[in-house]
């Protein structure tokens, strides 16, 4: 009987990105991402099934305004996030929030952090993560990104989110929701992310 042709290790790695990129998986590697949202959806549901919701400081007595939208831009279909934050009346934000479901809340605990990738006008936005003992609206996990004129993969490690108004610690088996925010600044957002996923190191 004859043996099997051995397959060298840079052989092997070549097969394997080439099958990612055929299956649409990410090249980081096979199960280093947990897929939040890839965007094939085609309308403001996630993975998951839970839709993306937009929030404004109206909520509060503000009067910022915005958007949430799937759109295409720079050839990937992304949720995009428009709108004008206004500081008036104590305001100050817009965002597009979306749900955690329960099996992604039991495998967060095994991920690093967050990855996202955006497109954006040169500005800075927030992530806001809310977990299970949070009761006040304005608590959160905070972290910062810039979302540049072309598309890139941003990486929020959870151990560089700040809480918030809250003193207990971040635990990624608690998460129950995922906001992205522009916020703190009056300025225009134009924000667009095609890819929200959990990292492994």
């Amino acid at each position: 009987m004859m043996a099997a042709p051995s397959v060298g290790r840079k052989s092997l790695t070549v097969c394997l990105l080439a099958a990612a990129i055929a299956t649409g998986m990410p090249a980081m590697g096979i199960g280093s991402v947990l897929q939040l949202d890839n965007r094939e959806s085609g309308d403001l549901h996630a993975v998951n099934g839970a839709e993306w919701r937009l929030f404004t400081d109206g909520v509060m007595g503000g009067v910022s305004v915005g958007s949430l939208a799937v759109e295409e831009v720079a050839g990937r279909s992304c949720l995009r996030m428009r709108g004008d934050v206004r500081l008036d009346n104590n305001g100050g934000f817009i965002q597009a929030a979306l749900d955690v479901d329960e099996e992604q809340r039991r495998s967060a605990a095994g991920y690093a952090g967050l990855l996202l990738d955006v497109h954006g006008n040169d500005e800075q936005y927030n992530v806001h993560l809310r977990t299970d003992g949070m009761r006040a609206p304005w608590q959160s996990f905070r972290a910062t990104f810039t979302a540049t004129p072309a598309w890139r993969t941003v990486k929020l490690p959870f151990s560089q989110f700040n809480a918030y108004r809250f003193d207990g610690a971040f635990d990624a088996s608690t998460l129950r929701r995922i906001g992205i925010v522009a916020i703190g600044r009056a300025f225009t957002a134009d924000l667009c992310i095609s890819r929200l996923a959990l990292y492994r190191d």
